[in-house]
């Protein structure tokens, strides 16, 4: 299970950080991602983090690059995304995952959170 926090209305230009709890082995095993789906749009990946044996080494979309700052935390198992000088084209549903995402136990499909939702409107 997913569980994804911390969304929230902020103006241009401001910061905000997003958090991510799950269960399981899955967080310090896996590459862990953050996801955003903007409005009639696919959800897309904007950052992922490698396993602590991959050094954690870290990726971004060219979008957020400089801006956003993926971390874990695998005691417990958590995963942050801090957000800075965000734009109103950031607006969106944030989920995290694996990545690639993982699959329901009964193999119905992927496995996601209820997201936490990010508006940036002035």
């Amino acid at each position: 299970r997913l569980v994804e926090s911390g969304g929230g209305l902020v103006q241009p230009g401001g910061s905000l950080t997003v958090s991510c709890v799950g269960r399981g082995r899955m967080f310090s095993l896996n590459r862990m991602a953050w996801y955003r789906q903007r409005t009639g749009r696919e959800r897309e990946l904007v950052a992922a983090v490698a396993p602590i044996t991959a050094d954690e080494s870290t990726d971004y979309a060219d979008s957020v690059k400089g801006r956003f700052t993926i971390s874990r935390d695998n005691v417990p198992n958590t995963l942050s995304l801090q957000m800075n000088n965000l734009k109103p084209e950031d607006t969106g549903v944030y989920y995290c995952n694996g990545d690639p995402p993982f699959g329901k136990p009964d193999g119905t499909g992927e496995l996601w959170g209820q997201g936490a939702r990010v508006t940036v409107s002035s």
